[in-house]
């Protein structure tokens, strides 16, 4: 492996024999060639990722086939430079693990047990009824939108008259079967340390999703906003409201925007860069990640120049490769971790030329 020093920063190249190696396996693969930046923190973390990469199985990632289309726009937003660019990540599925241990992991929505068996089976209940109809190809879209404001209020009422508390929220992430993917703690480091905000999109609950992160990340990223359900609580710690409109399945996007809040508001840590709504709009290239083609509607609301759109299909792959192959830029295979992300965001941040 070969270093090299631009601008007083340490630049790692992937070895040829890799580029081979992939190239041989995968006819539009586009290696990263570069991992860069000025932090010693940042720097060890992208080391490990390249090394890591390096060591992943080839069968678990693809690369959409136009790879002039992909690299035409790799080479636009290195030009514009990270001060122009935003990442949007939908969570479940996407940050997180599909599965674990060989287990079906559970979402961030899934998880929660009330405390009150006779309301999580409720809850259930409605699951059962809904879900299919969120996925039926038969429903029509206004018809389906309709359904989950009504499932997703139906939800959130039980929530609430069943006496939800945050406490029960803690034991429920403790108990989860939720982890993130590998790569992510370092994708979100590297960003951080460029000043590049990421979006979280989530039909789920923002509390909930803190939890996790406070639980199995153990910090808090100040360029992270989170645009999901978010709960009131009184002062003993009950639920007993949720602010502004319904984010739902279909409608999670930048026009939600507005219901946001930075994630350090909420970890006691105000230090740091503010993002305010105006600011991320103004960055009008967009890194996109989601789990569903349905994920693509994101980055909604956003007058966008340039977009690259990354698809995790996790399963089914046989099924669904071709429809996730037309939809994304780049797709990821079987639940695969995160490197080929942090590969990606570091040649969009490189100093080299592309």
């Amino acid at each position: 492996m070969n270093n090299h020093r631009v601008q007083g920063s340490i630049i790692i190249s992937i070895p040829l024999q890799l580029a081979n190696a992939i190239s041989q396996q995968l006819h539009h693969f586009l290696p990263s060639k570069y991992c860069c930046t000025s932090s010693p923190r940042v720097w060890n973390r992208c080391c490990s990722a390249q090394n890591k990469m390096e060591n992943q199985d080839l069968s678990k990632f693809t690369i959409k086939g136009e790879p002039q289309s992909l690299q035409n726009k790799i080479s636009q937003i290195h030009m514009a430079g990270p001060s122009k660019l935003q990442v949007i990540a939908d969570f479940d599925g996407t940050l997180t693990r599909y599965f674990i241990n060989g287990s079906r992991g559970q979402t961030s929505h899934g998880l929660l047990q009330q405390g009150n068996p006779e309301y999580d089976a409720k809850r259930q209940a409605l699951y059962e009824y809904y879900h299919p109809l969120e996925f039926s190809p038969t429903v029509p879209l206004e018809e389906k939108t309709k359904l989950m404001e009504e499932w997703w209020g139906k939800t959130h009422g039980l929530l609430i008259e069943g006496g939800l508390t945050y406490d029960a929220i803690k034991k429920s992430v403790s108990n989860a079967l939720i982890a993130f993917r590998d790569g992510v703690v370092e994708l979100f480091e590297f960003l951080e340390e460029r000043d590049i905000p990421v979006l979280i999109f989530s039909a789920g609950l923002a509390d909930i999703i803190e939890e996790v992160l406070r639980q199995k990340v153990h910090k808090s990223f100040k360029n992270v906003k989170i645009v999901s359900n978010r709960m009131v609580f009184d002062k003993d710690g009950h639920l007993v409201s949720f602010k502004g409109k319904t984010i739902h399945s279909l409608n999670k996007n930048e026009h939600a925007l507005d219901m946001a809040a930075p994630l350090h508001e909420h970890f006691g840590d105000t230090d740091g860069p503010n993002y305010d709504n105006a600011s991320v709009k103004n960055r009008t290239n967009v890194l996109l990640l989601g789990d569903h083609i349905g994920d693509l509607g994101m980055s909604d609301g956003l007058k966008y120049e340039t977009r690259i759109s990354v698809g995790f299909l996790n399963d089914n792959v046989e099924n669904n490769l071709d429809n996730y192959r037309n939809a994304f830029d780049i797709v990821y295979l079987n639940d695969a971790p995160m490197w080929g992300v942090v590969e990606l965001v570091s040649q969009l941040c490189s100093n080299e030329a592309q």
